[in-house]
C-alpha cells in the first residue's frame, strides 16, 4: 500500500524489503511530482506503475491535482486518461 511520508516529502511503496519513492513538494492546491525512484532490485514489476497509481488516488482523494515534474509520471498520466480529472 502506498504511502505519503509526509516528513520526507514523497510517497512511498515497500516490496520485499525495498522501497520506491515518489518525491513531491506542495504548491498551492496542488502536488508537484520532482522524483520517482525504484530500487534496482525492483525494477521490471510494474512497482512504479503502482507507486504513481496509488500516489493519484491519495491526491485526488485529498482534492489536490498534480504536476508531473518528472518523466515518469507524465508518461503515466498520458496513459492513463482515467487520472485526466487530477492532472493541473
Amino acid at each position: 500500500m502506498v504511502r505519503n511520508n509526509t516528513a520526507l516529502g514523497r510517497y512511498e511503496l515497500d516490496v520485499d524489503g525495498a522501497t520506491a519513492f515518489a518525491e513531491y513538494r506542495l504548491a498551492p492546491g496542488k502536488v508537484v511530482i520532482t522524483h520517482t525512484e525504484t530500487p534496482r532490485v525492483l525494477r521490471g514489476r510494474g512497482i512504479a506503475s503502482r507507486l504513481v497509481r496509488g500516489a493519484l488516488e491519495q491526491i485526488r482523494a485529498d482534492g489536490l491535482k498534480v504536476v508531473a515534474g518528472c518523466g515518469f509520471v507524465v508518461d503515466y498520466l498520458e496513459k492513463h486518461p482515467e487520472f485526466s480529472d487530477v492532472a493541473a
